[in-house]
């Protein structure tokens, strides 16, 4: 089976900061802090940073595995392509939105250069790493795009899907063949599994969420949150479709929160008490997130889906489908409802919107559940895979 890595013991204050010796009594020497344990300089590799406006899970993942291995001491860098924005890490820019696959090498010579581990993010098109890059390697892998290609590429398109699957799943099983892989759930490792990654090289590393702070009041009228980038696969028409069934029972609105290439095919499909609200701020994302009744995720895959814990965290219960990556964020009945079809979604809708005490205790367990994600906790098991990529790279 896939490895899940163990979360190491929490850090002394001192060893969060690199400290790798024993705080010293007032008597004892004082000793100059340690350098964190190899690997000491990483590098991401990463098709867009944070500050992209069509960044998603994939980028804050990133973003969050660099900003606490920043604070652990490490030296991070993300190599990314498209504008760069200014991080407490380096963040460097190769290229354009697509041609920075084809400069990442050249960028990581001139503008990097010599680094403990290179961090190859898989999401899709490859980098192809480990076959121009002398030095150990990991891959981190949020979800496989075996049929995701399909929905991106259809019509007459159709050939660059499949010439997209079949180099996607030659990098993870040929170009990656020596390097661990990091997936961020037992769905996606299975996913690798059948692709034909071996399972002794897998690791399992999960998303985490911050800590939220004091909820905001809950909606007294029904309020419906759908979070996510507007594309294809999140599906955000079928909700549409399901909302003018679901509506008649329930009344209230539906918000669906967030941006992106379907926005406008998606506002001219909305009926009767639907907003789009676009990208919103933090705080905002929190507020919608303490005041929805439910959160609707038809998304057709994920890696882990993100927003399901950050809505856990403020005790809000979510209605899924059930596909790899909501299978594990969503504990079916327990923390929420996973649908095996449209029906049983619209279904799920009404009863949790019309019973108040269940949608409660669901959302009691989905607080109690999403306390055992956290940021930290993830940087932690994440720098132990890092530690053994660089023990088992042999040249």
């Amino acid at each position: 089976m896939p490895q899940h890595v163990p979360s190491p013991p929490p850090l002394s204050a001192s060893l969060e900061r690199g400290d790798l010796h024993r705080a010293a009594s007032p008597r004892a020497p004082q000793h100059p802090p340690a350098l964190p344990p190899q690997p000491r300089r990483i590098v991401f590799l990463a098709h867009r940073d944070l500050g992209n406006p069509s960044a998603g899970g994939s980028e804050l993942l990133v973003d969050r595995l660099a900003d606490g291995l920043t604070r652990l001491g490490h030296q991070v860098t993300l190599l990314c392509g498209g504008p760069a924005a200014f991080r407490d890490y380096r963040v460097v820019s190769a290229g354009g939105a697509y041609g920075h696959y084809l400069r990442a090498r050249s960028a990581f010579a001139r503008q990097v250069g010599e680094t403990d581990l290179l961090v190859e993010v898989c999401n899709g098109m490859p980098y192809l790493a480990p076959l121009w890059h002398h030095g150990p390697t990991l891959c981190l892998v949020n979800h496989v795009h075996t049929d995701l290609w399909r929905m991106r590429f259809g019509g007459p398109l159709a050939p660059a899907a499949r010439l997209g699957r079949r180099l996607e799943h030659w990098a993870l099983t040929g170009a990656q063949r020596r390097s661990l892989v990091v997936a961020v759930s037992p769905s996606t490792a299975h996913a690798l599994r059948a692709i034909g990654v071996e399972r002794e090289r897998i690791r399992v590393v999960h998303n985490g969420v911050e800590e939220p702070g004091p909820r905001a009041d809950r909606s007294p009228d029904p309020l419906f949150v759908a979070v996510g980038r507007l594309v294809e696969y999140k599906r955000i028409d079928l909700l549409l479709r399901l909302w003018e069934r679901v509506r008649p029972v329930t009344g209230g609105r539906l918000l669906i929160v967030g941006d992106g290439p379907e926005r406008e095919r998606l506002e001219q499909l909305a009926g009767p008490d639907v907003e789009f609200t676009g990208h919103v701020p933090e705080a905002e994302k929190h507020r919608l997130l303490c005041a929805a009744w439910l959160l609707l995720h038809p998304s057709a895959v994920e890696g882990w889906g993100l927003v399901v814990t950050e809505a856990a965290a403020r005790e809000t219960p979510a209605v899924a489908f059930d596909v790899p990556g909501l299978r594990d964020s969503v504990v079916d009945g327990e923390t929420g409802i996973l649908a095996r079809g449209e029906s049983s979604f619209a279904a799920a809708w009404c009863t949790l919107a019309l019973s108040g005490h269940r949608r409660e205790l669901m959302g009691k367990a989905a607080r109690d559940r999403a306390a055992g994600f956290r940021w930290d906790r993830t940087v932690r098991q994440f720098r132990a895979v890092a530690s053994e990529a660089v023990r088992g790279w042999a040249p």
